[in-house]
């Protein structure tokens, strides 16, 4: 039986749904992330003294206007949403860490998948970088070019030639760092409330945990998973002194191995309910109340597996096998949509059409 996604995922999973907004949401006075101001605001779009402008930057109110305070990224969004239901019981406000996301690609993909990343949550992250074999100067993102073959056998010489990389560049300039593939979408409001639980100096990975071949499980690849800023220490230093090799091409699976035996835990990334945060899965495959979920799904999954609403934490943070389109329509609803056309008319009142 087939559930319309549209009329639960907006409720479940909007990323700045609380019942008192801290967020006051300039949708008409910047649609870019601004370089100076002052935008006028009007008293009832004053709510707690906090400003947003869709290009994620941190704005302050000062005698009715908004003045750039930095350009820090927060809540990403283009419309009030009021409902009254609790988005998670992570902190209400976003960490202000530096994240970093980088996304596995390929001169086969870099145009038909991941460009839509591009369009969609991936200006959201801090720095954004596709990692594929070979440059694209025409990309309108920054890709950049390993030293190694595409391919399902290369992915873990892909995945290790990227954290070489990112150790070497981009080790000082980020506290978090996101691997994600070029078809799958984060909500990246979401995973900065998880990672506020958490200090990037100290080893950690997270994402959903897979249960089988490694003791204390290991993250799945495709539903995207994160490293703090030491544990790509730990784990680019192992593979420099030949702690860690290659013997598969799961690179994930790998990672997870790799990383038990650097000490780095695998987290729990589940929310207070016990509900999974990062999906390996569509969405809708997710929420169908029949179980049509692939065998391996049950098996892999290091905490038991539930299907239909319950599938999913109110604060999931990512899904994979998203086709572009469906990043859109993702995006749309989470960004765009809200039940009442962005207004909160009081009990009892009519809105005038």
């Amino acid at each position: 039986m087939w559930i319309p996604f549209y009329s639960i995922y907006f409720y479940a999973f909007n990323p700045v749904r609380k019942v008192k907004s801290r967020w006051i949401i300039f949708d008409k006075l910047c649609s870019m992330a601004p370089s100076s101001g002052p935008f006028t605001v009007s008293p009832n779009q004053s709510i707690g003294g906090q400003c947003v402008c869709r290009g994620g930057v941190q704005l302050t109110v000062t005698s009715g206007h908004c003045s750039v305070s930095g350009r820090q990224r927060v809540v990403h969004h283009s419309a009030v949403a009021t409902n009254a239901s609790v988005l998670s019981p992570l902190p209400p406000t976003p960490s202000s860490s530096r994240l970093l996301c980088w996304v596995l690609t390929s001169p086969q993909t870099l145009w038909t998948r991941a460009k839509h990343i591009v369009n969609t949550w991936g200006p959201r992250c801090d720095t954004l970088l596709f990692m594929s074999s070979k440059l694209d100067l025409l990309f309108p993102g920054t890709v950049l070019a390993l030293a190694t073959e595409e391919g399902r056998a290369n992915l873990y010489n892909k995945t290790i030639a990227a954290f070489n990389l990112l150790h070497d560049g981009y080790l000082d300039k980020a506290d978090w760092f996101l691997k994600a593939d070029d078809d799958t979408y984060v909500i990246v409001e979401n995973l900065r409330l998880l990672l506020s639980r958490y200090s990037p100096d100290k080893p950690v990975y997270l994402g959903r945990r897979f249960r089988r071949f490694v003791h204390q499980g290991y993250m799945s690849g495709g539903a995207g998973y994160v490293l703090s800023r030491e544990s790509v220490r730990r784990y680019v230093r192992a593979l420099h002194h030949g702690t860690c090799t290659q013997s598969t091409s799961a690179e994930d699976l790998l990672l997870g191995f790799c990383l038990q035996k650097l000490g780095v835990p695998a987290g729990d990334s589940r929310d207070h309910q016990h509900r999974e945060t990062f999906h390996p899965l569509w969405l809708g495959k997710l929420l169908c109340t029949e179980d049509i979920l692939p065998k391996w799904f049950h098996q892999y999954n290091y905490y038991p597996s539930k299907v239909g609403p319950d599938c999913c934490s109110n604060s999931s943070v990512s899904f994979h096998y998203v086709e572009p389109v469906r990043m859109y329509m993702l995006d749309y609803f989470l960004y765009h949509l809200s039940p009442v056309g962005g207004h909160n008319p009081k009990l009892g009142e009519t809105r005038e059409e």
